[in-house]
């Protein structure tokens, strides 16, 4: 580990130093003459030689110290070369946490393979995790020095086109057991509920052509819509809705999302707080179609252009139907399933340089301890005259 400083122009405030010194010099104890006429008719004799001198020593000191730890924390110091631990255990989900801590007979605290990095005392995470990642991100955290060790289960997900290349050898561990597996989309299409302004009511003929082509053998299209005005309730069974309408999103709608559903809403919808909103949709130019973003337990997805032809030529395309059931049921991540034991991490990549530890808290720290030292020093009472 080294000592180093991330903006060494700020030492240019240790000019402040001639500031105590100056101040010492300036209000030590004074000498003023007093004349006696006793001593008048004595002879004269020179003038001891003046010589520069400094009242009260450790007080000086310590503020020469705090103005120079001051100068430190603005020029931001860090220490590079972070200490490295002896080994660090990782498991994926899915395999048994009693054959880990069994196994892992190393110094060092197993952890989950999944985002952050959870201790293994925490229960395991169930959603997919993309495991090729997380290693890559791991090898690129550790010290260059700390061995790895990963235990894995026979079948993984989350894997990619390539072997993980790593930076370190990895002591690569297969138990019996699987990683949860990316769930799927369900077969049967969704219900769809609509609400609308009387304006938009040419766009209903759009929306009840792509639910009559989820189901291909074209029955149950009447129950698998549900169309009405916009001041209609909506049912306690609906997942999926179809807003239609200008101004502000009511706020039983928004409850509503909030509590899981799903909304397409219009392009002229008001959300209100504009919230950060991705794009789901592109058309053949790379245009947005459609924005979308989660809303509580829930998701909305909004509009750029009105639903007709003239603004969305989109809606004549044959693709439609999955466009706006994608946009109502996003489809999962393609599974990447591997066995573990064919999945064995390569070495020889690159390795990361580590990010510096940050000392500007403790030396915050140091820089308290000595100001409240000085000004004990400064305020005590066997103190003469303060300079």
């Amino acid at each position: 580990m080294s000592f180093g400083l991330l903006l060494p122009a700020a030492l240019a405030a240790l000019t402040a130093l001639l500031l105590p010194l100056a101040i010492h010099l300036a209000r030590r104890s004074e000498q003023r003459p007093t004349p006696f006429a006793a001593l008048r008719w004595l002879r004269h004799k020179p003038r001891p030689r003046h010589r520069i001198r400094f009242d009260e020593w450790p007080l000086l000191l310590l503020r020469l110290l705090l103005l120079a730890l001051l100068a430190l924390w603005l020029a931001q110091p860090v220490l590079f070369g972070a200490r490295a631990e002896n080994t660090w255990i990782v498991a994926a989900p899915g395999v048994d946490v009693a054959q880990v801590r069994a196994a892992a007979t190393d110094d060092g605290e197993p952890r989950w393979l999944a985002p952050g990095f959870p201790p293994l005392s925490q229960p395991p995470p169930q959603a997919p995790l993309p495991l090729a990642s997380l290693l890559r991100q791991l090898d690129a955290e550790l010290p260059a020095h700390t061995a790895l060790t990963v235990f894995v289960p026979e079948r993984i997900d989350g894997a990619d086109g390539g072997l993980p290349l790593l930076s370190r050898a990895v002591d690569w561990r297969v138990l019996p057991g699987a990683m949860p597996a990316h769930e799927s989309r369900p077969d049967e299409p969704p219900s769809l509920v609509v609400r609308h302004a009387e304006d938009r009511a040419p766009a209903l003929r759009y929306l009840h052509a792509a639910v009559q082509a989820w189901r291909s053998d074209g029955a149950g299209e009447a129950d698998a819509i549900d169309t009405a005005a916009e001041t209609v309730p909506l049912p306690e069974d609906a997942h999926h809705l179809a807003w239609l309408a200008s101004g502000p999103l009511p706020d039983e709608v928004r409850h509503w999302i909030d509590a899981g559903g799903v909304a397409l809403v219009d392009a002229d919808t008001e959300l209100g707080p504009e919230p950060a909103m991705p794009v789901v949709w592109r058309d053949a130019e790379g245009a947005a179609l459609a924005e979308g973003a989660a809303a509580g337990r829930g998701r909305i997805v909004r509009l750029t252009r009105p639903l007709s032809p003239a603004s969305m030529p989109q809606l004549l395309e044959p693709d439609f139907p999955e466009r706006l059931r994608d946009l109502l049921e996003p489809p999962p991540p393609s599974p990447a399933r591997a066995y573990a034991a064919h999945y064995t991490p390569e070495t020889g990549g690159a390795a990361y340089p580590q990010p510096p530890r940050d000392l500007q808290p403790w030396w915050a720290l140091l820089i308290v301890l000595v100001l409240l030292a000085e000004r004990w020093l400064a305020t005590a009472r066997r103190r003469g005259e303060a300079p």
